[in-house]
């Protein structure tokens, strides 16, 4: 693929994919291209980039109303919501480091269009639960509007939810509106060490279910625990398991006071400020205990009592590391790499202990693996069709990022 075209505004894109369709030729659709490296290498004719709609269409703070176009920077983005004290409460990871390239080039279409959500997902919910309205182009050429910039307004809703982690494969996307919030304006994590990845899920769970009002939980194994940058963490001289109270000063005071209480029996407990808390957090959103690596890194999903028993065991048997996040439902692993990813190990564990109610996506693998392994879980034969007949209705010559997710 060596042809790139490079629309100026929505009018350019809808005139680009009535081009492709008129000369059948597959579209790569393409930002900043850091998150080219998720999910298959595309098979595609043209690269259609969209780094020329990059600008902020409209910001109203006080309707926690924000539509960018899909290229926005989600740096700036994020600094010029800071200003107003408010956040996009799914907390956008940046995986660049993971893929090796370097912090803050990713776009907010980018976000949306693969989905991943971070730590505070147990509360606030992922990209999809905050993407209020979408303008693209759809693979029949014509321009589309769903959604608006209403946070009451449900019309078009299941066209942003089908849309959001799709991966580019349904539709040219021209502009999101998105929900905002208020950030938190207080923030502390309490730190318990020591405990072993069975035990912290036991803990992680009662502290989940307690009055305390947990927004994010994970643990940390010793040697994941041993290369964060907060001190508190990587001074531990062990395993951390972190629980993370947002709010308003006096009640996040109360109430990691309350969840001390209630978590007593573990006596080894610190507490992190608002600034280590909100390194931590962002350290565990963007997997950075792994970033730099040469392994394979898979994440995978399962109920959150079930997390060591597939972490765990796959980490000592393959040699690898993991760590947990939301309660240990999601399972961040780094493999040695091999030629199958050990794709075939991971998803058998997988379907020994959780059946089907798992799913593991390969997070990081070069090239040539991810054109052979399937990145994302397989689907059932019911939920394949369905896939197949939706993605029909929106892109019927499949010319927008062909082979991305599935071969």
């Amino acid at each position: 693929m060596g042809e790139t075209w490079k629309p100026r505004d929505g009018a350019d894109a809808a005139a680009a994919v009535g081009e492709a369709l008129a000369q059948a030729r597959s579209l790569e659709l393409l930002g900043t291209g850091t998150r080219r490296a998720f999910g298959r290498p595309v098979e595609a004719d043209v690269a259609l980039d969209l780094s020329a709609l990059n600008g902020v269409v409209t910001y109203q703070p006080e309707e926690l109303i924000l539509a960018v176009e899909p290229a926005a920077p989600m740096a700036q983005v994020a600094a010029m919501l800071a200003e107003r004290g408010q956040c996009l409460a799914f907390e956008p990871p940046d995986f660049g480091p993971l893929w090796g390239l370097p912090a803050g080039l990713g776009t907010v279409g980018g976000a949306i269009m693969t989905g991943r959500g971070g730590p505070r997902r147990l509360t606030a919910g992922g990209p999809r639960d905050h993407c209020l309205g979408i303008k693209g182009v759809n693979g029949f050429g014509q321009a589309f509007a769903a959604g608006g910039r209403v946070v009451k307004n449900v019309t078009g809703f299941d066209v942003c939810k089908l849309a959001t982690g799709s991966f580019g494969t349904l539709c040219a996307v021209t502009e999101l509106t998105l929900k905002v919030l208020p950030a938190p304006p207080q923030a502390q994590t309490l730190v318990i060490g020591g405990l072993t990845d069975e035990a912290a899920m036991a803990v992680m769970s009662r502290a989940l279910g307690c009055p305390a009002q947990v927004s994010s939980a994970a643990h940390l194994p010793a040697d994941v625990a041993a290369r964060s940058h907060v001190g508190e963490l990587s001074a531990a001289n062990g395993a951390v398991t972190l629980l993370r109270v947002e709010g308003v000063g006096p009640s996040v005071t109360a109430r990691i006071a309350h969840l001390a209480e209630v978590l007593s029996s573990e006596r080894r407990q610190a507490v992190l400020d608002r600034e280590a808390s909100a390194l931590a957090w962002k350290e565990i959103a963007d997997a950075a205990p792994f970033a730099g690596g040469e392994g394979q890194v898979w994440k995978l999903s399962v109920a959150p009592s079930l997390g060591a028993a597939v972490g765990r065991r796959l980490a000592d048997e393959l040699g690898g590391r993991c760590f947990y996040d939301w309660g240990g439902g999601a399972v961040w692993l780094e493999l040695p790499a091999a030629p199958d990813a050990h794709a075939g190990r991971v998803r058998d564990v997988l379907a020994q202990v959780a059946g089907g109610d798992g799913h593991a996506t390969l997070m990081r693998a070069d090239a040539r693996v991810r054109a052979q392994v399937a990145p994302f879980q397989p689907l059932a034969p019911g939920v394949g069709a369905l896939t197949e007949r939706v993605r029909a209705q929106f892109d019927p010559q499949r010319i927008f990022n062909p082979g991305r997710m599935y071969a």
